[in-house]
């Protein structure tokens, strides 16, 4: 009767997993930096990914917060006088528009008005401060809001008050409004009366002096005519508000008018931001591929040093794909470790450059899962030849050499 041949013994998920960490145990500051070369890169990939949806959510959240609907209204940079004014009926023609739902304008007062701390700064000195006349309206239509102090009313736009804008206020060294506190706007002192939140959508009002237009017509010399409008639309007319805007404004020149869309520029802004999103994640690639050869090299070192353990394993029954599987799950436990500590970093990282920023944090599910996926695929990569050669060597090769 011919003998049976016994069937090759078979490795349990178990079995497979213990002869795989066997190695990393002998050599865990090697296994060590060895993951570290991966957790960089996936580290640095995740967290390019986590602050870019977390700007896009606090950029959404800012929009949901100031809205879509706000147009701007100015001359044009071809108007031949220079002085980019509209006409004086502007605002209110604008405001005739149906679907208008406010409108306020902002007049820019002669060059040589600026602000100034006190009536000793000389005069060059600007700090690039300019000096508007407003309207009442325009905290309504452009969504600001005080820091500090109050926003002119009827009695205070007759005199000499002005709200500094905030990057105005503190160019000045002003700090808080209130009575005492006063600063110089051209030959007149005129008392901060308050100071305005930055404004994302009229960022140009940030560092700006604003006065009432009676107040600057009566002290300044200036005002009387607009130089911006600025006007909330019902949200699904936007579009074709603006479409009439440069003809409204200014019917006898209606191409020298400009039309802008604030929340746009914010958008643009978004879109520059993924641009270089793109080149840091294409550097994340490049040190995950470092760390996979780093991964590779590891393993190949890993299959020299070991000849004589595969050699009496191979000579105590494991066969070829024994081998095999053992380095391979060797390789892939290494990068597993390295994706679980770049993930842990990267989300790290997002939430505290997010909660720096004011930011909600914001880590999207398939960015962690592309991360752990990119690591697995880069164990199998980095793993497969040195697993293939260990798994070529014969027993008496292997212990032949020891």
């Amino acid at each position: 009767m011919t003998p049976r041949t016994p069937a090759p013994a078979r490795l349990a998920p178990g079995d497979v997993l213990r002869v795989g960490a066997a190695g990393l145990r002998t050599r865990p500051t090697r296994a060590l930096l060895s993951a570290l070369g991966v957790a960089i890169g996936i580290a640095a990939m995740l967290a390019v990914v986590g602050i870019s949806a977390s700007g896009r959510a606090d950029l959404r959240r800012a929009l949901d917060d100031l809205g879509t609907n706000l147009l701007t209204v100015t001359g044009a940079d071809n108007d031949p006088s220079g002085d980019g004014r509209l006409p004086g009926t502007a605002t209110a023609m604008i405001g005739r528009i149906a679907p208008v739902e406010s409108a306020a304008a902002v007049g820019k007062l002669p060059d040589d008005v600026h602000a100034y701390r006190n009536d000793h700064v000389p005069a060059h000195e600007t700090n690039g401060i300019l000096v508007y006349a407003t309207d009442l309206g325009l905290p309504a239509t452009v969504g600001a809001t005080l820091a500090h102090g109050a926003w002119l009313n009827a009695a205070t736009a007759t005199y000499p008050g002005v709200v500094l804008g905030a990057d105005a206020a503190r160019r000045l060294g002003v700090v808080r409004a209130g009575p005492g506190v006063l600063v110089q706007l051209g030959d007149e002192r005129f008392a901060v009366i308050g100071i305005l939140d930055p404004l994302p959508l009229a960022p140009e009002l940030d560092g700006a002096a604003l006065v009432g237009t009676t107040a600057a017509q009566r002290y300044l010399g200036g005002g009387s005519r607009p130089t911006t409008v600025y006007l909330r639309a019902v949200d699904e007319q936007v579009t074709a508000v603006r479409d009439v805007l440069a003809a409204t404004a200014n019917p006898d020149a209606p191409y020298l008018v400009a039309v802008s869309r604030p929340s746009d520029a914010l958008a643009a802004k978004l879109a520059t931001e993924r641009a270089l999103n793109s080149l840091v994640l294409g550097l994340g690639a490049v040190a995950l591929v470092v760390g996979g050869v780093g991964v590779a090299n590891t393993m190949v070192i890993s299959v020299l040093e070991r000849r004589t353990e595969i050699g009496l394993r191979r000579a105590l029954g494991a066969t070829r794909s024994h081998i095999r599987l053992q380095f391979l799950t060797e390789s892939l436990l290494l990068t597993a470790l390295g994706g679980l500590g770049g993930v842990a970093l990267g989300v790290a990282v997002t939430a505290g450059y997010a909660v720096t920023r004011t930011w909600p944090v914001v880590v999207p599910g398939w960015s962690v899962a592309a991360g752990a996926g990119a690591a697995l695929a880069v164990g199998v990569t980095a793993g497969l030849y040195p697993a293939v050669r260990a798994a070529r060597l014969s027993p008496t090769e292997a212990l032949g050499s020891a």
